[in-house]
C-alpha cells in the first residue's frame, strides 16, 4: 500500500516539478530556473529508487510469508517485482523529457 504513495511522489516530484521547471526554463531560460532543475532532478532520482526499493521488498515479503515457495507465490513475487520498476520507468521518463526541454532551452539561450 505505501508503494502507490511513494509512486505518487514519483509523478509529482520527477513528473510535474522537473517537466514544469524544464518547460519553465524553455520558455525563460535563466540560470536559477537551471539551479533549481538540478536537486530537482536529484529528488525524482531518489524518490523514484526510494519507490523501486519498497516494491522489491514487499514482493520478497510476499514471498516470505508465502511459506514453501509455491509456484503460485513465485509468479505473485515476479509480478510484483515487474510492477517495483514501474516507478523507475515513469521517473527517468519524465526527466528524460525534461533535460531534452533544459537542452532545448540552453541552445536558445546561446
Amino acid at each position: 500500500m505505501i508503494g502507490i504513495y511513494l509512486m505518487g511522489f514519483v509523478i509529482l516530484v520527477a513528473g510535474v516539478g522537473g517537466l514544469g521547471t524544464a518547460i519553465a526554463y524553455l520558455i525563460s531560460p535563466t540560470e536559477r530556473k537551471l539551479a533549481l532543475m538540478r536537486p530537482l532532478s536529484l529528488a525524482g532520482i531518489f524518490a523514484a529508487v526510494c519507490s523501486f526499493s519498497v516494491g522489491v521488498a514487499t514482493a520478497l515479503s510476499g514471498l516470505a510469508d508465502a511459506g514453501a515457495p509455491t509456484a503460485e507465490a513465485v509468479q505473485m513475487m515476479v509480478a510484483g517485482l515487474a510492477e517495483a520498476f514501474i516507478p523507475l520507468f515513469a521517473a527517468f521518463a519524465f526527466l528524460s523529457v525534461a533535460w531534452l526541454l533544459v537542452a532545448a532551452g540552453m541552445r536558445r539561450s546561446a
